[in-house]
């Protein structure tokens, strides 16, 4: 029987098909043996041709040339022109290094009015100087530079921020500064962490490396800078006390750097030796606005930036009115003198407020806030009919306020004044050199040509800082120098600046 069947399946398989019996598929060159007749392909659709057609001629077609590492040209600002009234080329027929230069030179100005110019040029949205990014960069750098020294950080980090953080080491080295002033530094070694190249020192990534608690790190770095000598003699000893600080419990306070720091002053923080900031640069006072610092600290530093118009005035008020005065004299007065006033404004007393006006009015003037206090109450006193010097002191304070031009002024104010804050003073010759070289200023004949060409040639912007500088010394008692900048600027379409300016000579005591 199982031959029979043997038998049969090799029966089957002869008899099956050879497509069948075969396990492998047919490689091409048997499947052609086996059908010498077929074609290997054939298709229906013709060939395509993709390549371009032959050009008729020999003609090179241009090329443009590029650098590989070449910068787009940017608008670098934080208020669009359309809102400052100053075109995005402002700086375009400048020269970048003459520009920083004359920014790193430029002092807080004398004037609120004119400092609140520097800021609109400062801050308004424009492209750099000449046709390349190395121009932008240092207009850019020296803009920030010259907000810090005011105390406008705020207003630098941002502008640094636009500009790019870590578009090269000059940026970040600017942004690090800020970021050890302000409190923010552990988002600045957050960033020199991932980018060690763009470290402004070795120092820096020594402080950094421990902040983010690596400490091995941290002193292998230290080691080495000591041995490089990479580090001051100030951030040497600073640094060891900051890494060991079980090393050095019983060791007496470091003596004050000869010359800060922002890494410095943080250092000296971290290790629980704060410098004042009272005798240090306007730019340090602002780590005193934290919540790490007492209200004497605060107040004082507050103080000292909003005489640059770095703090708003509200921001001031609160401070003055956030509790009681804890003692007598100084910024204590101040703030006693401010909360008797606030008081009798909520009252409503007329006599209440002519008792306290001249008190608060007389502190402000003090430290240079009459502008301050201005912007603050001065809408609010014309709601009152006050007597005698109370009387005079809201006079000046409306004239003195962002709507001096719309101000109710009593019958017997100064018709030179009134004139003045309407933009029409007639000219006078009066004894006293102020009106005659104010009411000059408002004669174009007067404006400096040099400065009125330069705004032309697409140098507007430097005209301008050349301008106030003129205006800072005409401030300062030279009435050529303050006819000469107020003639200027309003040939520049100022015209607020200049009225502002010209009312602010006449008003604050400091100038009189």
């Amino acid at each position: 029987m199982p031959n029979r069947y043997l038998s049969y399946a090799l029966l089957g398989l002869c008899l099956c098909p050879p497509a069948l019996a075969q396990d492998q598929p047919l490689s091409v060159i048997d499947w052609v043996k086996r059908n010498p007749d077929q074609p290997a392909m054939t298709s229906a659709i013709p060939p395509q041709r993709f390549e371009p057609p032959v050009s008729p001629g020999a003609h090179v077609p241009p090329v443009t040339v590029a650098p590989l590492d070449q910068k787009a040209r940017r608008i670098i600002g934080l208020v669009p022109a359309s809102v400052t009234g100053l075109s995005e080329d402002i700086w375009s027929g400048s020269d970048a290094r003459a520009l920083q230069a004359q920014l790193t030179d430029i002092p807080v100005l004398r004037l609120p009015a004119a400092q609140t110019l520097l800021y609109t040029v400062l801050l308004t949205e424009a492209k750099g100087p000449g046709d390349d990014t190395a121009g932008e960069d240092l207009l850019t750098l020296a803009r920030v530079d010259a907000l810090m020294r005011f105390g406008a950080h705020d207003a630098a980090l941002s502008l640094l921020d636009q500009a790019g953080i870590t578009r090269d080491a000059a940026h970040f080295r600017a942004y690090m500064d800020l970021a050890l002033l302000t409190g923010q530094e552990d988002t600045g070694c957050a960033i020199l962490s991932t980018m060690p190249h763009l470290a402004p020192s070795l120092s820096h990534r020594v402080f950094c490396a421990a902040r983010q608690g690596d400490w091995p790190t941290a002193a292998l770095l230290f080691d080495t800078g000591n041995t490089l000598t990479a580090f001051s003699d100030a951030e040497t000893v600073a640094l060891e006390r900051f890494l060991h600080p079980e090393a050095f419990e019983d060791a007496p306070p470091l003596p004050r750097p000869a010359e800060i720091t922002p890494l410095l002053f943080r250092l000296h923080e971290a290790i629980g030796e704060p410098l004042p900031t009272g005798a240090l640069p306007r730019p340090y006072a602002v780590a005193d606005l934290r919540d790490l610092a007492g209200w004497k600290p605060q107040l004082e530093a507050a103080e000292r930036l909003a005489v640059t118009g770095a703090l708003s005035p509200n921001r001031l008020l609160g401070l003055y009115t956030a509790r009681q005065a804890a003692a007598s004299g100084g910024v204590w007065d101040r703030v006693r003198a401010v909360q008797r006033f606030e008081t009798a404004l909520r009252t409503r007393s007329t006599d209440a407020i002519s008792k306290s006006l001249p008190v608060a009015w007389n502190a402000m003037q003090a430290v240079g806030l009459e502008m301050i206090f201005a912007d603050l109450f001065a809408d609010t006193l014309t709601r009152y009919e006050l007597g005698g010097r109370a009387q005079e002191i809201a006079t000046t304070m409306a004239l003195l306020s962002p709507d001096y031009a719309a101000a109710k002024l009593p019958g017997d104010t100064d018709p030179f004044l009134v004139a003045l804050a309407r933009g029409t003073p007639e000219t006078s010759d009066s004894a006293d050199l102020r009106h005659s070289a104010i009411s000059r200023g408002f004669d174009p004949a007067n404006a400096r040509r040099d400065l009125t060409q330069m705004a032309q040639n697409g140098r507007r912007g430097e005209a301008i800082l050349r301008a106030l500088i003129l205006l800072d010394d005409g401030a300062a008692g030279d009435p050529v120098a303050l006819t000469q900048a107020l003639a200027t600027l309003r040939s520049f379409g100022l015209e607020d600046t200049v009225r502002r300016a010209a009312l602010q000579v006449l008003l604050l005591d400091r100038y009189s």
